[in-house]
């Protein structure tokens, strides 16, 4: 838990979008209730009641900084960093 906390704040403050690991941004993803399926390199990641549909592919072993403001924009419109929303 205290590891998604951890990575939730860094990608809501986005001041680290080229330090963070793909499989640490799935964890995130999937620990917020997101499922996903994989397409070759797209991993595709889904929510009910949220519009947006977020597809990610790795760069290596780092997620794409663009991608990860798309995922920070959806957690925010959502509310789904819970109160980390309102800390940031």
């Amino acid at each position: 838990m205290r590891k998604h906390h951890k990575l939730l704040v860094q990608v809501l403050r986005g001041t680290h979008d080229t330090d963070i690991s793909f499989s640490e941004l799935r964890n995130l993803l999937h620990h917020l209730g997101f499922s996903e399926r994989v397409h070759g390199s797209h991993h595709i990641f889904i929510k009910e009641g949220v519009e947006e549909i977020l597809n990610l592919q790795p760069k290596g072993a780092e997620a794409k900084p663009y991608q990860v403001k798309q995922v920070r924009k959806v957690i925010l419109k959502y509310g789904l960093g819970g109160k980390e929303d309102d800390q940031i």
